[in-house]
């Protein structure tokens, strides 16, 4: 099975520009995320897709691929849909977050075992959810699964909601899922997928992965058990630093 995976990168950014130049000790956040792929041992490539010619020189330098992209991309998404246009006989795409330095390799390995399984559309992670800070901040995008590891929906909001229990009681009665945001796609669903319009559910809790569920499309989660670190702004990135990750 051929896997590639595909790294997102975008210069412009409203909290955060430049993010994926930043540097890290001594190391930017692109080639940080690129190394860290690169150990994964289930991926064939990895790519770094940029709308940015700054980005393309800097990836070059450190010897990775990298491949120019549309800047009229609205998702990661979307850059991945257009590199894979690029690109022969793959069966799968992993989408990695280009803001994620300290991404574990193990997941995006655990992410493309679930290709595995031939009736797997699109794959991601989840993990428990085991603070109430965490289950009550509308930035920790929380996923409910079914038995068989079907995503059934994703939300801002706790769910499941807890009727008739104390909300500082609700990690007690249940196990809550945050949402790991790295995707795989089989290459035909991908193609697919990115030429979907925005939907409802998508629009009311600004996740695009909403915009699949409602068109019928399947995502398959695994349980991991390492913490997600995007960096979003550098407030982030001192937080993640002070906790001693480097």
């Amino acid at each position: 099975m051929n896997i590639v995976g595909i790294i997102p990168a975008r210069y412009a950014s409203t909290r955060f520009p430049a993010k994926p130049l930043v540097g890290i000790a001594g190391k930017s956040m692109i080639q940080r995320v690129y190394e860290q792929a690169s150990k994964a041992t289930k991926l064939n490539r990895v790519i770094v897709a940029t709308d940015d010619q700054r980005i393309f020189d800097h990836v070059k330098e450190f010897r990775g691929e990298v491949m120019l992209t549309s800047e009229e991309h609205q998702t990661g998404t979307d850059r991945c849909a257009e590199i894979l246009s690029k690109l022969a006989d793959v069966d799968v795409v992993i989408n990695i977050q280009g803001d994620e330095p300290f991404i574990e390799p193990e997941q995006i390995d655990q992410v493309a075992a679930l290709f595995l399984h031939g009736e797997t559309q699109i794959g991601s992670l989840v993990k428990r959810i085991e603070n109430g800070q965490d289950l009550w901040s509308s930035s920790v995008v929380k996923a409910v699964k079914s038995e068989t590891g079907k995503a059934l929906y994703f939300s801002r909001a706790a769910i499941p909601f807890q009727k008739g229990v104390e909300q500082n009681d609700w990690l007690n009665q249940a196990t809550y899922f945050k949402h790991i945001g790295i995707y795989g796609y089989r290459a035909e669903v991908l193609k697919s997928i990115s030429k979907l319009s925005q939907t409802t559910l998508e629009k009311s809790e600004s996740l695009e992965q909403l915009r699949w569920l409602e068109n019928g499309y399947e995502i398959q989660l695994a349980e991991t058990e390492y913490e997600s670190h995007s960096i979003d702004t550098p407030e982030d990135l001192d937080r993640i630093l002070a906790l001693g990750n480097l």
